[in-house]
């Protein structure tokens, strides 16, 4: 499975898509807010995301305060505070273009929508839309590849909305596991999840990471198999606002990028095979038969007087696997003690091959 977001693609056997999250961390200033893609082009993130909403179209103005501590106000006013506005987005579109970075921003309506289309190549719908389902409709009407975070929902939730977007004729959508707390504690993440969707819906899955910890749940989401991280970030903690307390600063952004990438190299093919580094040790540490005596013509060869050693600088002998063939045969020459037993060491007619010359990869290649 894979899918095609701003000329990446995302999906198995990809690097894994990694979306800095700047949502509505830029206070209302446009050069808050591009300075937030400079971070994220720095941290080599593959995508900045922002918000793009209306409070009138989120809450009534009466709906009351969450998280006092965090947000300080009614969540209507706090929210329109912080309302991009509508001309920022061709301006961070073309700012992210020349940066070399992709430009995606969730919108929380049909009107912002509308707007984003011609400048996003994929449509991220956050946690708390995945119950609008007239304005997942309408997205997917878009024919833009869908990314949909499930904070707060169960299996079914994600199901309707799943079965929504696929009744539109799109297919390309990605599922991505959320715990919609800030900060969501580590016992919350629930990170198999993404796998439980992914085989219930034979859908591409990933993860909003919500946590605190830069590192922790991306590079484990990574290694089950998660082709998309998002993750909060911002300029300074200690900036106003909602959702700086819980977000990554700079360096913990590029941190999150750098594990992320060294998560994917340690992973590897899934191959079982020898690695290059390794040859110089498969062939030092290597075990074959030795004299642990010295063996004259015609000796019989016993346990007494062979070995199975490790060949170190010396040419390996016969395999280990010969010991039993060659106990009880005669030696065709003299073996000084401490060193390989050859075939040609071999009087009798036995079918024998070198430790080296194994080509079967079943021989005990390094420590346990």
């Amino acid at each position: 499975m894979k899918i095609k977001i701003g000329g990446r693609w995302v999906g198995e056997s990809e690097p894994c898509f990694i979306v800095a999250e700047a949502g509505s961390n830029h206070n209302g200033d446009l050069e808050i807010a591009k300075r937030l893609v400079d971070v994220a082009v720095k941290a080599g993130a593959d995508a900045v995301k922002f918000q793009t909403f209306r409070a009138h179209a989120l809450y009534s103005p009466k709906a009351g305060t969450i998280d006092a501590k965090r947000i300080g106000a009614p969540i209507y006013q706090a929210l329109a505070k912080l309302e991009m506005p509508y001309s920022w987005i061709p301006a961070l579109a073309d700012y992210c273009r020349r940066q070399g970075i992709v430009f995606l921003s969730s919108p929380f309506d049909e009107e912002s929508a509308d707007l984003l289309a011609p400048y996003v190549p994929a449509f991220k719908v956050a946690s708390y839309e995945i119950s609008h389902i007239p304005l997942i409709k309408h997205i997917a009407a878009k024919n833009l590849p869908i990314i949909l975070s499930t904070g707060t929902a169960d299996l079914e939730e994600v199901a309707e909305a799943v079965n929504t977007i696929r009744q539109a004729g799109l297919r390309e959508i990605v599922l991505l596991q959320c715990t919609a707390e800030y900060p969501a504690p580590i016992e919350s993440l629930n990170l198999l999840a993404l796998v439980t969707m992914r085989e219930r819906f034979q859908l591409l899955t990933g993860l909003s990471d919500h946590s605190r910890d830069p590192v922790l749940a991306p590079t484990a989401a990574v290694t089950l198999g998660a082709t998309i991280i998002e993750k909060h970030f911002t300029l300074s903690n200690s900036l106003p606002g909602p959702d700086h307390e819980f977000a990554l600063e700079p360096d913990e952004l590029a941190t999150m990028v750098n594990r992320i990438r060294q998560t994917e190299l340690a992973l590897g093919t899934g191959i079982k095979q020898r690695q290059p580094v390794e040859s110089k040790r498969t062939e030092f540490g290597r075990r074959c038969i030795f004299a642990s005596q010295e063996i004259r013509p015609g000796d019989t060869f016993t346990k007494s007087n062979t070995a199975v050693l490790r060949c170190g600088e010396l040419t390996a002998g016969l395999h280990p696997r010969y010991l039993d063939n060659i106990l009880g045969t005669r030696a065709a020459r003299q073996i000084a003690q401490g060193v390989p037993v050859y075939p040609q060491d071999v009087q009798e007619s036995v079918t024998l091959s070198l430790a080296a010359g194994d080509l079967h990869g079943d021989v005990a290649r390094g420590e346990s």
